[in-house]
């Protein structure tokens, strides 16, 4: 499959294997305003929150395909839970329910969508296999890079892509408590009761656990760059980024 020519903008996975092809999109590059602005890839009507124009999105998600040139994005309708779609062209004329994929086929594209919660990019020691997981902590949590990775049949190389980063995610005893395992650095005493928890640490660790490591990425803060991503927290009414993956071709 050839590179595809992405806006500058655009975060582009490294370290991957050769004919992977992986990147983020941000809030660059789109049609849609407002509070959308501007590439939004929300379906509107999952949720009351997402009331982005139709039109517009979908004329982001022609964007965001031309960008990936013979491979389709397969959105999912994401719960925050662990299952696993094992995408096929008959999938892929569907929006499964899962909060993972992953694809053997260069022609589908692994696609989570995100705004604040951690966007996992895996691929197979020779890249012909690609899986992406939609890794918030209720996702860490419950084990959903797990489930991807099994789903796979094994992992050697991961790319986290932009989250709310470690100084701006503040949890409280619940979050704490469902990750007692991780390595304290993970969790910094922030005020009574609460912490600043590290999803990238996180990821790290459940990735490590599972003999991952070759580990790129990680490093920017959806929370903290307005200009750049979309965030949840930050924002309340707001779009979404997209993470994909396409396997390399035979």
């Amino acid at each position: 499959m050839r590179a595809p020519a992405l806006p500058s903008d655009w975060l582009q996975a490294d370290g991957l294997p050769p004919g992977v092809t992986a990147f983020m999109t941000t809030r660059a590059g789109g049609v849609s305003t407002g509070a959308y602005a501007s590439m939004n890839l929300r379906p509107p009507g999952w949720r009351a929150d997402a009331m982005d124009d139709a039109a517009a999105v979908a004329e982001n998600r022609r964007r965001l395909n031309a960008a990936l040139g013979s491979a389709q994005a397969v959105l999912l309708n994401q719960v925050h839970g662990v299952e696993v779609a094992v995408l096929t062209p008959a999938l892929a004329a569907t929006v499964p329910h899962a909060d993972a994929a992953v694809s053997r086929d260069p022609h589908l594209a692994c696609t989570v969508l995100t705004a604040d919660c951690l966007p996992v990019l895996l691929a197979s020691a020779d890249g012909r296999t690609v899986g992406a997981a939609h890794a918030g902590w209720r996702g860490l949590a419950a084990g959903v890079i797990e489930a991807t990775v099994d789903a796979m049949g094994g992992a050697a190389h991961a790319w986290l892509g932009a989250c709310i980063g470690p100084k701006r995610f503040e949890v409280g005893g619940d979050v704490r408590e469902a990750f007692a395992a991780a390595p304290p650095a993970c969790f910094v005493a922030n005020r009574p009761g609460h912490w600043l928890a590290d999803l990238y640490g996180l990821a790290r660790w459940r990735l490590a656990r599972l003999g991952v490591a070759q580990v790129g990425g990680g490093h920017w803060c959806t929370h903290t760059d307005a200009a750049r991503f979309y965030s949840y927290r930050r924002d309340g009414l707001t779009g979404r980024q997209a993470a994909v993956i396409v396997p390399a071709g035979a």
